[in-house]
């Protein structure tokens, strides 16, 4: 008998797990599940999803075999959010079943192709992601911001005077507990005119 949960969301305090709840477990008594789990969430745009989160790590661990839910609109609060979440589902051998669209149902005839049309969708969010991602650095590049991790503060003077005495960027590194890269950027000696030419590093292995 295969273990099945169920998970029962509604996004404002004034709907009810009771219009749902129902079908869903008809659902499980129909397909002859054990129901093992239950999941009840009511969850807005602003509210963290506690109980779907739970459900994912139950998920991860192997505790049930089967989600049904009410609807697919339901189970999340974006089309690409659900969809990535099916497939994180069908990769840990959860079949997703929804009451409302029998032909979710991944271990039906269409799950090749449902799994093929949710992975495409996923993939080109992701892609639009990552250029809407580089087109916001180069406009942030063009304004002057600085991109990336802010650099960690060090005395530049001490680090100077243990290299003059023959310490190694490596040495130096370790003593002061901090990145080789920033041990670089230390020795950099400015020139006159405000830029920066960097000192003769000496490396010992």
């Amino acid at each position: 008998m295969k273990r099945a949960a169920i998970y029962l969301r509604v996004s404002s305090e004034e709907q009810t797990y009771e219009n749902q709840r129902p079908d869903v477990e008809r659902v499980v008594r129909t397909r002859g599940y054990e129901l093992v789990r239950t999941y009840e969430e009511q969850a807005g745009a602003a509210k963290a999803r506690s109980a779907f989160a739970r459900l994912m790590a139950d998920a991860h661990q192997g505790l049930f075999d089967v989600l049904v839910v009410w609807a697919f609109d339901r189970f999340g609060r974006s089309m690409t959010g659900n969809m990535q979440a099916v497939l994180d589902l069908d990769r840990r051998g959860v079949t997703v079943v929804s009451v409302r669209e029998p032909w979710l149902d991944t271990q039906g005839a269409v799950r090749p192709l449902l799994i093929a049309i949710f992975s495409w969708v996923a993939e080109q969010e992701r892609e639009q992601l990552v250029a809407r991602t580089v087109a916001g650095m180069a406009r942030a590049r063009k304004k002057g911001v600085r991109i990336g991790r802010p650099e960690m503060p060090i005395d530049k003077a001490l680090v100077r005077a243990l290299h003059a005495q023959g310490e190694s960027v490596r040495q130096i590194s370790q003593r002061l507990r901090v990145p080789k890269t920033t041990v670089h950027r230390a020795l950099r000696r400015p020139e006159r005119g405000g830029s920066e030419e960097p000192t003769q590093v000496c490396e010992i292995p």
